[in-house]
């Protein structure tokens, strides 16, 4: 990968830029300047959801950018609240509305919702899934996935349809570096993609990476992007100001050597932030 533009292949063979933009948590005109600027920078890969609250908004960033609609990857989210197979299709059009947009590139389950559905997650992920597939297959998804799924919520739907999740977007860092999660996508032809890859801005704490940054000559969300890049996985760094939206996008200027990505990786003993989707928690209805 060398440049924003860069893509990666679905298993249906749809473009992915290697390069996403985030949105989470950025409310309404901010939304729109951030998704200008980054459209106007060269990301062609925008990310958000129904949870964040913003999709109008990143509709018309999108609109305002000047960019054609043709050249986007947009994604959204399905709701936690919203499982099932009418409430998807519902929330589905919902979301395009919002978006002012015919299609989606690629929707995602949000979470498995382990809470609410403890007792029937398979009947609830199949209900749900079979509503992605029906979008999908009348054209208004050119791709369907999962967020925040472990291997055994992906495996329920692999194990009663033959279409599965092209992306898996999960937490993913230097201290949460999904090995096996990575591998496991690897070996299902399923592209991973990373949230908050600089940490939740930790990444500008570790002693580590700022000396590793340093070395480099980068700054440590340029690292921290670079890492995800160089891992196989699409980053999905978010910032509104327009100097560190352009600052997180320059990543391909470097690479970072075999040594130093394993010296990064043992930033792992800290660990995710959070609880992983296999701890029932309430948060993880509104979470990212």
């Amino acid at each position: 990968m060398n440049s924003l533009t860069d893509c990666y292949k679905l298993i249906n063979g749809v473009e992915i830029p290697c390069v996403a933009f985030g949105t989470w948590k950025m409310p309404e005109r901010i939304a729109a300047e951030a998704v200008k600027c980054a459209l106007q920078t060269g990301y062609r890969h925008i990310d958000t959801a129904a949870a964040y609250q913003n999709e109008q908004f990143v509709g018309a960033g999108i609109k305002e950018s000047g960019v054609d609609r043709n050249e986007i990857f947009l994604v959204s989210k399905l709701p936690n609240d919203d499982h099932g197979y009418e409430k998807t299709i519902k929330s589905c059009e919902n979301s395009l509305k919002r978006l002012g947009v015919d299609y989606l590139d690629s929707y995602l389950i949000h979470w498995p919702v382990l809470v609410q559905n403890v007792d029937r997650l398979e009947e609830d992920l199949c209900d749900t899934w079979r509503a992605f597939e029906r979008l999908y297959n009348d054209g208004k998804l050119r791709s369907i996935g999962t967020s925040n799924f472990m291997t055994e919520h992906i495996e329920i739907i692999k194990s009663n349809f033959s279409t599965y999740p092209m992306i898996n977007q999960v937490q993913m860092h230097p201290q949460n570096p999904q090995e096996e999660m990575l591998e496991y996508c690897k070996q299902n032809k399923i592209i991973a993609e990373a949230w908050s890859p600089l940490i939740q801005g930790q990444a500008f704490k570790r002693e580590l990476l700022i000396e590793m940054a340093a070395k480099y000559g980068v700054s440590v969300a340029q690292l921290c992007v670079r890492f995800i890049v160089q891992k196989g996985a699409i980053p999905v760094p978010k910032s509104a100001t327009p100097e560190r939206i352009k600052n997180n996008a320059d990543v391909f200027g470097f690479e970072i050597s075999e040594e130093d990505m394993k010296e990064i990786a043992t930033l792992k003993k800290y660990g995710r932030i959070g609880d992983p989707p296999s701890v029932p928690r309430t948060h993880q209805v509104v979470g990212f």
